[in-house]
């Protein structure tokens, strides 16, 4: 189930992103590579499972909210959330969790104007008998790529960096949260290290500040940015080995970068977050 969800959600933000960055004038190369360089949010609630923290359901945003979203704005955003609460859910073997966020995205995608590619009876079909709920999300993966196309078509760019963005606000509102309750260093040091692809959401979003209610969004962020200062950074240079792979010799470099906050900035990126997915979630 999970290595299946991967790949939905890998196909998601794949092709979002790949929307993001086609048709693009020069000078908006580097907004592509940005787009690129964001980590999956299925990174994140993977670790917060792998800590033994439990599941719990109010965490997350409500599926059955889909309908109450009516502009492009918010159904991006809450396209992303869901996503994220997806991959949540599938995690933990929540399986009717599972067909109800697949439900919400349907119904958010239709919002857009892109519903068209999800065959409807097929779903409803595969969603009344749990046992076909792998193939539920095989359908729903090869209807994403016609997606991709239809919003390149369209130059509808903007929709896959709110779409991006609201991923990562629901994957990191998770992380400080769940940090809240375990005080788990490994959930700490991850909520830290959010500090670099917040930077680079923030470019992102900014090259597109001109779209209707960017500029609040991106205001919002910015105070996210300002408890990041706190977090400090500590590069130490490790020796360079040859190790076996699968794939055959590969030369690394023990050394890295290590993210560090306290509880109490963690504690603050914690309630921003949360504020700022109030103003999106119903």
């Amino acid at each position: 189930m999970t290595k299946v969800y991967a790949g939905i959600v890998g196909v998601i933000f794949l092709m979002f992103s790949t929307a993001a960055t086609m048709n693009m004038s020069p000078k908006d190369d580097f907004i592509k590579s940005i787009i690129e360089s964001i980590p999956n949010p299925l990174e994140l609630t993977t670790l917060i499972k792998e800590t033994g923290t439990e599941y719990v359901k109010g965490e997350l945003a409500n599926s059955s909210s889909a309908s109450k979203y009516t502009d492009s704005y918010e159904r991006a955003l809450n396209l992303g959330v869901y996503g994220t609460d997806l991959g949540f859910a599938s995690i933990y073997n929540k399986n009717q969790d599972v067909l109800d966020y697949l439900s919400a995205i349907k119904e958010l995608a239709n919002g857009l104007n892109i519903g068209q590619f999800f065959d409807a009876e097929t779903l409803k079909e595969l969603t009344s008998n749990s046992d076909n709920l792998e193939e539920l999300i095989r359908s729903s993966t090869r209807n994403l790529q016609d997606i991709n196309e239809q919003l390149q078509t369209e130059k509808r760019e903007h929709l896959s960096v709110l779409f991006v963005t609201g991923g990562w606000i629901e994957s990191t509102h998770l992380l400080a949260d769940m940090h809240k309750k375990t005080k788990n260093a490994k959930l700490k040091e991850r909520l830290a290290e959010q500090k670099l692809v917040l930077d680079r959401l923030m470019m992102a979003l900014d090259a597109h500040k001109t779209q209707p209610k960017f500029n609040t969004l991106i205001a919002q962020l910015k105070e996210v940015q300002k408890v990041y200062r706190n977090v400090t950074e500590e590069t130490t240079t490790g020796e360079t080995k040859t190790v076996i792979t699968e794939n055959g010799p590969e030369v690394v470099n023990t050394g890295g970068t290590t993210f560090t906050m306290s509880d109490k900035h963690a504690a603050e990126l914690g309630a921003l977050l949360n504020g700022i997915r109030g103003g999106f979630i119903k």
